[in-house]
């Protein structure tokens, strides 16, 4: 069998064939799946809920800004650039148009009062991180430079002729312009499209610096064993920002290998010792068993477990934004 995406020499997490996070890896049986499915523990969501204002970012910010779109997709503006994360404006994540999970909020900024892009950072081809069709959106209007893990820029050359596409491994580092950079940085998670290339694209995170402020955005990641996070701050440094997951995270026995529960997101957050830290990847879509909430019930009380302030770690919803400079 051969690599679709990737050809490149054999790592510690890379076989020749498929990325694995250090020799491990969260894949799941069908029949997992299906005891998964079967089980009838999901929480019902509602179809949508009311509409929560919209940010309005400005063109461009010398002082970094974060403003949250929904999920997994962020604006982040500094010394100038505009930054997007995992933008998704499509209405289900899924290779379905009509069915798969739906969006019960509104982006948090509309399409149209996006400021010019100057670079999207993709963390991973998942539907709800890699949506396609928001990213033609962006090349046609913008033709941002898109920054991804090894294997994704060939999906994405495949679907949007001419996109301007590069790739680095984990510890690889992308100069973005104006003393801005990124690092990617590991993550425990995988990949897939479809049902024959799991692990075959790379997964990550990214460590970005630049305009006097550092911040670790973790992509999609599991605790695992914590090493990835202690070893991300001897190398890097505490960061001033933590941008952290904290859904998708029920049942633990299915999800606790893919996904941090906010318990584990709060162990992260001590292992790296950010200054502050904003929740991501719950209440837009469901995608397993917790109640929409739940997530931020959860988070108080661990943070009240650890003894931190509430105000050390805030669930970020669609259309707040931050100045991070203070």
């Amino acid at each position: 069998m051969k690599n679709p995406y990737y050809d490149g020499p054999a790592t510690d997490h890379f076989d020749g064939l498929r990325f694995s996070n250090y020799g491990q890896a969260p894949d799941k049986s069908f029949r997992s799946i299906l005891r998964w499915r079967l089980a009838g523990n999901r929480s019902l969501w509602p179809a949508s809920r009311a509409a929560l204002p919209t940010d309005r970012p400005p063109g461009r910010s010398q002082a970094p800004r974060l403003a949250f779109v929904g999920h997994a997709s962020m604006l982040l503006q500094m010394a100038g650039l505009n930054l997007l994360f995992d933008p998704v404006w499509s209405e289900r994540v899924s290779p379905f148009r009509r069915v798969g999970p739906r969006r019960i909020d509104a982006p948090g900024i509309r399409f149209e009062d996006l400021p010019p892009i100057d670079a999207v950072l993709l963390t991973h081809n998942h539907y709800d991180h890699m949506d396609l069709g928001t990213l033609a959106r962006l090349h046609e209007r913008d033709g941002p430079r898109i920054v991804t893990p090894l294997g994704n820029d060939t999906l994405l050359r495949r679907a949007i002729p001419g996109v301007a596409v590069e790739t680095g491994d984990w510890g690889d580092t992308v100069i973005l312009g104006a003393g801005v950079e990124a690092s990617f940085t590991p993550a425990n998670h995988w990949s897939a499209r479809a049902l024959r290339d799991r692990r075959m694209a790379l997964w990550s995170g990214f460590f970005v610096s630049g305009a006097g402020t550092t911040i670790y955005h973790s992509g999609d990641t599991s605790y695992g064993d914590g090493r990835i996070f202690r070893a991300l701050r001897e190398r890097h440094g505490t960061p001033d920002i933590a941008i952290l997951p904290m859904g998708a995270y029920e049942p633990r026995w299915f999800m606790g290998d893919q996904h941090v529960s906010p318990a584990d997101a709060v162990r992260i957050l001590e292992d790296i010792g950010a200054a502050r830290a904003f929740g991501f990847h719950w209440g837009t879509f469901n995608l397993s068993d917790e109640g929409l909430d739940q997530p931020v019930a959860d988070l108080a009380e661990a943070l009240r477990a650890a003894g931190l302030a509430s105000d050390h770690f805030h669930p970020m919803r669609p259309g707040e934004h931050f100045d991070l400079s203070t």
